[in-house]
């Protein structure tokens, strides 16, 4: 059974960045395309940005471009979103999701806290 754990979250002030990592375990890291979300109290979920395994190819919402960036080591089974200039309607709980590309299998975390604020 997969299992994925994000860590990095935290408080930071308006302008500051952070970098969230998920490992993944239980799972072929390197058949998955790999996403991070973020859920806002009161709002929907967003797509923030997404990775996939073949050509690492990357997409990132509106939102974020130019100012967050993911990536992926498959050798550490891990998937990286460094946050820079972040701004207080980034505040949310980000949680990472794999996608396997093989099939219906799709795993998440448990969500880290991000809080953006002075």
């Amino acid at each position: 059974q997969g299992q994925l754990v994000e860590s990095g979250g935290g408080l930071v002030q308006p302008g500051g960045s952070l970098r969230l990592s998920c490992v993944a375990s239980g799972l072929t890291f390197s058949f998955y395309d790999m996403k991070w979300y973020r859920q806002a109290p009161g709002k929907e979920r967003e797509l923030v940005a997404a990775i996939t395994t073949v050509g690492r190819r990357t997409n990132y919402a509106d939102s974020v471009k130019g100012r967050f960036t993911i990536s992926r080591d498959d050798a550490k089974n891990a998937v990286y979103l460094q946050m820079t200039s972040l701004k207080p309607e980034d505040t949310a709980v980000y949680a990472c999701n794999a996608v396997f590309t093989q099939g219906s299998l799709n795993y998440w975390g448990q969500g880290t806290q991000v809080t953006v604020s002075s």
